[in-house]
C-alpha cells in the first residue's frame, strides 16, 4: 500500500440510482469543511460519495495519480453533489469520480441526451460554469436496468426490454419512485409499447433500491422483473440477465472524472484516460464484490489489485 497522508472519514452510504445515483448516504458532518486551495504543482485532492463504489473509484484515482509522482490525498464519503460540486469549487477537493448522466442532471434537470457520446459531448458546458472539466468517460456503466433471471430470459426469448411484451402480464419490483419516472413504468410503455393494456404490469415497489430484498423478490420469483443496477455483485452471484435497451430509454451513466480546471495537465489527463479506457461494468460488479462481498476486502487493497492487473500499477 502506498504511503500518502489522508484524510479519509468512513461513513455508511447507500447507491440511490437512476436519476438520484449519489443524492443519498449523505454524510452526518461536512468533511470538506478545512477547505483551502488544493491546487498547489502536483497536488491532488480525490473525493467520492458516500457509498463504496465511488470509494474504490476514488482509490483507483489516486493511487493511480501517486504512482505517476502526483502529491495525493483523499476525502472520501463525503455525500450527495450539493456538498461535492461545492467542495469542488472551492478547493477541498478537487477530483472525483462522477457518473455522467446524473451529473448531467444535476446541471439540467430536463436534459434530453441518452447515449454516452450526447451526454458527453453535452457535459463540457454544463460543468465549465462552475470552473469544472471532465475527461474521457469509462464503458463501465452504474445504472437502472431491467433484470431478469436467466430460466425467465431463456423460457420466453427475452434479450430486450421490447421482449418482456411476451412476458405479459408480470410483476415488477423496483423502488417506489419507478412507477412515475420516465424509464420506469410510463417508459414502458410509451417507449417499447410494454404494459398498454391495463393491469399487465404489476408494480412491487421496494425500498431498498435494487438492493438484497429486491433481488431476492426476483430469484424466489416474487416479481419476475426487477429494477437492479448494472454493478450490483447479484447479477452474477444469481446468474441473472440485463435486459437490452436499443432505444437508449435508460440515460448513460458511465464513470468520469470530474476536476477542478485548475489542475489539469496532459500528465494528469493521461493518467486517468488510461484508467477509463480499461474499467469496464463487469469490473464494477467485481470490485464491488470484493468491498462488499464476504471477503470484505478495503477499497484500497481492490483498487490496486485492479490497477495492477490492469498494467496502470507496478507493483
Amino acid at each position: 500500500m502506498t504511503s500518502r497522508a489522508r484524510t479519509t472519514r468512513l461513513t455508511a452510504g447507500l447507491l440511490a440510482v437512476g436519476t438520484a445515483v449519489a443524492l443519498a448516504g449523505c454524510a452526518t458532518a461536512d468533511p470538506t469543511s478545512s477547505g483551502g486551495d488544493a491546487a498547489e504543482g502536483d497536488a491532488i485532492i480525490v473525493g467520492s460519495f458516500a457509498f463504496p463504489e465511488s470509494e474504490i473509484l476514488g482509490e483507483i484515482y489516486a493511487q493511480a495519480l501517486e504512482a505517476e509522482g502526483f502529491d495525493v490525498s483523499t476525502k472520501f464519503n463525503i455525500g450527495p453533489r450539493q456538498q461535492t460540486i461545492p467542495a469542488l469549487q472551492d478547493g477541498s477537493i478537487n477530483l472525483i469520480p462522477e457518473y455522467n448522466g446524473n451529473l448531467l442532471a444535476y446541471y439540467d434537470t430536463a436534459y434530453e441526451e441518452r447515449t454516452t457520446e450526447d451526454v458527453d459531448a453535452a457535459l463540457p458546458d454544463a460543468v465549465g460554469a462552475d470552473d469544472l472539466q471532465v475527461l474521457d468517460s469509462a464503458e463501465a456503466e452504474d445504472k437502472d436496468a431491467y433484470v431478469v433471471t436467466k430460466k425467465t430470459a431463456e423460457d420466453n426469448d427475452l434479450t430486450a426490454i421490447g421482449d418482456l411484451k411476451a412476458l405479459e402480464p408480470f410483476s415488477l419490483a423496483s423502488n417506489p419512485q419507478f412507477g412515475e419516472l420516465g424509464y420506469g413504468i410510463p417508459g414502458l410503455r410509451d417507449v417499447y409499447g410494454v404494459g398498454v393494456d391495463a393491469g399487465q404490469v404489476t408494480f412491487v415497489p421496494y425500498e431498498d433500491f435494487g438492493g438484497p430484498d429486491t433481488v431476492q423478490a426476483l430469484v424466489d420469483g416474487t416479481v419476475q422483473v426487477a429494477d437492479i443496477y448494472t454493478t450490483s455483485p447479484a447479477i452474477k452471484a444469481e446468474d441473472l440477465v440485463v435486459l437490452e435497451d436499443p432505444e437508449n430509454m435508460i440515460s448513460a451513466q458511465n464513470v468520469i472524472p470530474l476536476l477542478s480546471k485548475d489542475i489539469y495537465t496532459d500528465k494528469l489527463a493521461e493518467v486517468l484516460n488510461a484508467i477509463s479506457a480499461k474499467l469496464t461494468t463487469d469490473d464494477l460488479i467485481d470490485l464491488r464484490e470484493r468491498v462488499e462481498g464476504d471477503e470484505k476486502a478495503s477499497a484500497a487493497t481492490a483498487a490496486e489489485e485492479w490497477l495492477t492487473a490492469a498494467g496502470l500499477l507496478d507493483k
